[in-house]
Order: C-alpha cells, then structure tokens, then sequence
C-alpha cells in the first residue's frame, strides 16, 4: 500500500518473453514472473483506489473563488454578474473577466455560493440570484432572497444568500452568477477584520465549483 503521501501510477505493460517453439520450463518461468508482477502491481493500484484513504489519489476539477469589494446594483431593471478578485484554489476551473467560471474538463459541477446582502432602506426587500451558461440564463435555476428592512439608518440589515445547484458543462463552457434587486439600496457588502473579539475579514461573496460525475 502506498503511503499517504505517494502519487499512483498505472502500471506499464507488461514486457512479455517471445514464446517458444517448444515448452520450455525457465521461459514458462519468466512469462510467469512477469505476469505475476504486473498483477501485483495492478492490486496495489485498485487496494489503494478502493481503500479508506483512496480519496487522496483523485484528482477532481475544482475551484474557490471570492470577492473583497462592495458590489451595487444601479438600477433594478439590469441583470448584473457577480465579481470575484481573489482565485483561493484552481484545479482545471478558472476565473476570467472577474466573473465567468471556466472549465477544462466536461462533466457535471456542483456551484455552492455566499453572498452578503446588506439592506439600508426602510422597508423590506428581494434579491434575485440565477445561474448563466456560456451567456444564457439557465432555466429554473432562480432563488429570491427576502431581506428585512435596515434596523436604523446606522444600522442596515444584513443577511447571507446561499445555495449549491448541481449544472452540466462541456469542456471550456463558463458559468455567471448574476443578481437583480429590487431596490438599489440592496448591495453586496464586504467587511474588515474586526476586534473584540478579533475576526476575519466578512468577503463580499464566497463561491465554489467542483466536479462530480462524467455527463
């Protein structure tokens, strides 16, 4: 069993003695340790695939994205797409044009998102977020977001978005988040670190997209 932190490879074919005109013990031998070995090696292979710990050898496409930046709406009548400044992790996903979600490899991804509202009106609120491929908004994939209004006019409200949406995508296919509001005193806000207790900087948005399955 290869240690946790060995790379699998496939074992190569394997280099098989020509066969003899007449039976002959020592190249019957040969043949035999040469298969023997191949199919060693091919156990090891599936044993450490098929093991507790047979997940560490896959390599699956995936991405982790997020924005440090306030994002508004200018009006409420336009679809906007969600931006992101920051790659955290690209395995075969990649980010481009601050928004689009570009894939190497062909299959079916699970998107996962979170995103800050912040409503500074006095009254309550939606937000739209959908999901667009390649440019086209994707059928039924739509969710509002109600966000309460603002708790006083130093004080606006504030609440996470959050979904995961299971999408097919072809090899160099892209995906958009994209938000419409109601009122465009509904942004997505960022946060700095704070004290008292010390804590992490609040990102704008959040988002994922992993591989899971072949189409």
């Amino acid at each position: 069993m290869p240690s946790v932190k060995q790379q699998l490879t496939t074992p190569a074919v394997p280099d098989l003695p020509n066969p003899q005109e007449r039976y002959d013990r020592l190249s019957f031998a040969q043949t035999n340790a040469v298969m023997r070995n191949f199919f060693l090696k091919l156990t090891n292979l599936f044993s450490a695939l098929l093991g507790t710990r047979g997940a560490q050898y896959i390599n699956a496409p995936y991405g982790a994205f997020q924005d440090g930046t306030n994002q508004t709406a200018a009006n409420t009548t336009t679809a906007y797409a969600i931006t992101f400044d920051t790659t955290d992790f690209a395995n075969g996903v990649t980010l481009s044009n601050s928004s689009r979600l570009n894939v190497s490899q062909a299959g079916v991804y699970n998107v996962q998102f979170s995103i800050q509202f912040k409503n500074t009106t006095n009254d309550s609120q939606d937000a739209d977020v959908w999901f667009r491929k390649n440019g086209t908004d994707i059928p039924k994939s739509n969710s509002r977001f109600g966000l309460a209004q603002r708790k006083s006019a130093g004080d606006p409200y504030h609440t996470i978005g959050a979904l995961n949406f299971f999408v097919d995508l072809a090899a160099n296919d892209y995906l958009q988040i994209m938000w419409c509001v109601s009122n465009t005193g509904v942004s997505i806000e960022h946060y700095a670190a704070g004290t008292s207790p010390t804590r992490p900087i609040v990102p704008s948005v959040i988002a994922t997209l992993s591989y899971v399955s072949n189409i």
